[in-house]
């Protein structure tokens, strides 16, 4: 009876042994993909779920094992049916390319994809991220074989959008989704590495040296039109100054003529008679004689005069003697 219970324990925790062993919680954004008598049976989603023992499993791939010794970095062949729903990135090794005018060189591609069908990620193709990895290559190279060298190096957003339409359509019976294609690096030769860098170098001297000549020029012309402006300033400001000078002599000629035509305004009002004017004329002659003319001629009324007025000083002389008898 004893030997009977222990019997019935050892079973006991045998079952519930199995039973708590096939017990799977399915974290967040991920996916089971679960077989039942080695034919697909469901998808698990997040949450708690149980496998019958002996009867349910979680997929794998038998023919994973050869494939994941060359490719190690991609998933573990045995943990198939155990899919990320996450976007995920491949940086894919450097493949040897050949552009159309027959330069070998290395590209490196970033690949950014999601698995949006896990059944068919896990029955569409064997090893599926080793079969995406040759899928690139190939279509890397087809693409790269229709440009040439210098195409190859400026039309990245031409490679990757090619790259993108192309994956993603092929990868559609795989249940993946691809998001973005990225040239990482593109290496060519170690020769024509050399050829570009010597071309670039020349490029920026070429460069260069129509700067400086761009500037010594611009300089030149500056010098050129400081120079206009001085001259163009120096004779504006000696046009001013002689207009200033031309201007002032104008105002004192026209002040005399103004104060002469006041004079003999005030001539005329006070009735000089002739006696004055033959002075003033007197006066007048007298400033002339001390120049440097030798001929002065005089009028014959300025005559007359003159005569006038010796009469005049021998009869002022007669009359002050007379009166120093007295």
């Amino acid at each position: 009876m004893e030997a009977f219970l222990i019997v019935v324990i050892v079973l006991l925790v045998l079952i519930a042994i199995i039973i708590i062993s096939h017990i799977r919680i399915v974290p967040q954004t991920n996916a089971y993909v679960v077989e039942r008598l080695g034919r697909y049976h469901a998808t698990w989603d997040t949450g708690i779920h149980f496998l019958v023992p002996f009867i349910d499993r979680i997929a794998v791939d038998p023919n994973a094992a050869t494939t994941y010794a060359k490719s190690k970095s991609y998933y573990s062949p045995y943990k198939i049916g155990i899919v990320n729903l996450k976007e995920q990135v491949i940086d894919f090794e450097p493949q040897p390319v050949i552009t159309k005018d027959n330069v070998t060189m290395q590209i490196d591609t970033v690949v950014y994809y999601q698995i949006t069908d896990p059944k068919l990620y896990v029955y569409g193709v064997s090893n599926p991220i080793g079969a995406l990895d040759n899928l690139t290559t190939t279509t890397l190279r087809n693409i790269m074989g229709d440009l040439d060298l210098d195409e190859a190096l400026t039309s990245r957003d031409l490679i990757n959008t090619k790259m993108r339409a192309i994956l993603d359509e092929a990868t559609d019976p795989w249940g993946i989704k691809v998001f973005r294609v990225e040239v990482k690096n593109i290496m060519p030769p170690k020769d024509i590495r050399d050829a570009m860098e010597k071309q670039m170098r020349a490029e920026r001297e070429r460069r260069e040296a129509i700067l400086l000549a761009e500037g010594e020029k611009r300089a030149a012309i500056l010098r050129a039109e400081g120079d206009k402006q001085s001259e163009i300033l120096r004779a504006e400001a000696k046009k001013e100054a002689l207009v200033q000078e031309a201007e002032g002599h104008a105002k004192s000629i026209l002040i005399v003529n103004e104060a002469t035509a006041q004079g003999l305004k005030m001539i005329k009002d006070v009735a000089v008679d002739k006696g004055v004017l033959a002075l003033k004329a007197y006066e007048a002659l007298a400033k002339m004689s001390e120049g440097q003319a030798t001929k002065i001629i005089i009028p014959s009324e300025l005559q007359s005069i003159a005569g006038l007025a010796v009469s005049a000083k021998e009869l002022l002389s007669e009359t002050e003697k007379k009166e120093n008898k007295k």
